[in-house]
């Protein structure tokens, strides 16, 4: 059985994401690709928009091959090639999302950049990246989105960044990583009532323990920390429960993966773990608390 065919027959298909589409940064790998085969199966239009046009000889996955992904699960998909970073073309990928759907329903923070080094040692150009790409990205994608989240109803944004935790453990050993993820959450926090009577829910998402993404094995500490993690999938559940809270009542909320599953009756989370024999020794991930 394929992994795809694995997906779909543990996923509930549920339809309630039919018609909908959603708009993910950094879909062509790890976390953001696990979202849109989620949502894919679940009755999505995936709107993959990642700069991994060609394939990576040490990172599998590319805009291209999450495509044929989401359409295997009955999803329809586009595929756009983007640099969040780049004002004109984010606009040009909201513009031909809306255009092919019909409209967008939600937008997902996913693309992200990460060096974990002090201000010291932190070249001028890592700094202005983090920013760009984390933080800035935020305020950019709901900019250009807003006109056609208004439109739809409801309306959401995820940015997958931390709760605020200022403790000085966080601060001292990477401030510039921390500043453009709290950056994300900040900026949440005031979409979240800047857009509350648009009707537009927007919120934050952070895993409760590392995820087994490109990010732990080559910015974190190494492929052998999957060992104490757990899979994408996790905040895959956890970003299609937001999304089909209609409610409202999840925006403005700082949200941890395991705590909204919690609450939405999943007890057991054994079948998250990278490897199953070590489901209870995992480890918090970055700005959480033990």
């Amino acid at each position: 059985m394929s992994e795809i065919e694995a997906f779909a027959t543990l996923t509930k298909n549920t339809g309630a994401l039919k018609g909908q589409t959603v708009f993910i940064t950094g879909a062509s790998r790890g976390i953001g690709r696990a979202i849109a085969l989620k949502c894919a199966a679940n009755g999505a239009n995936i709107v993959i928009a990642a700069k991994s046009a060609q394939p990576h000889p040490k990172l599998p996955g590319t805009i291209f091959s999450v495509a044929e992904e989401v359409e295997a699960l009955g999803g329809k998909a586009l595929a756009l090639q983007v640099d969040v970073r780049e004002e004109e073309q984010v606009a040009d990928a909201l513009a031909q999302a809306a255009e092919k759907f019909g409209g967008i329903d939600a937008v997902v923070n996913n693309a992200g950049a990460i060096n974990l080094t002090t201000v010291e040692d932190t070249p001028p150009k890592r700094y202005d990246l983090m920013q760009s790409i984390n933080s800035r990205a935020v305020y950019l994608t709901a900019h250009l989105a807003m006109p056609y989240l208004k439109q739809s109803s409801p309306g959401h944004i995820i940015s997958l960044s931390p709760p605020l935790n200022l403790q000085p453990k966080w601060l001292g050993p990477f401030a510039p990583y921390a500043l453009s993820k709290f950056g994300m959450t900040i900026l949440s926090l005031g979409l979240a009532e800047e857009l509350r009577q648009a009707g537009i829910s927007v919120s934050t998402l952070w895993p409760r323990t590392l995820v087994a993404t490109a990010a732990i094995e080559f910015a974190v500490g190494g492929r052998e920390m999957f060992e104490q993690s757990r899979k994408p999938t996790i905040m895959a559940d956890a970003a299609y429960e937001i999304l089909q809270t209609t409610t409202g009542e999840l925006s403005g909320q700082q949200l941890i993966d395991e705590e909204l599953l919690r609450a939405r009756g999943v007890t057991d989370f054994s079948g998250y773990a990278h490897n199953p024999d070590n489901a209870d020794q995992l480890t918090v991930d970055l700005f959480l608390d033990p």
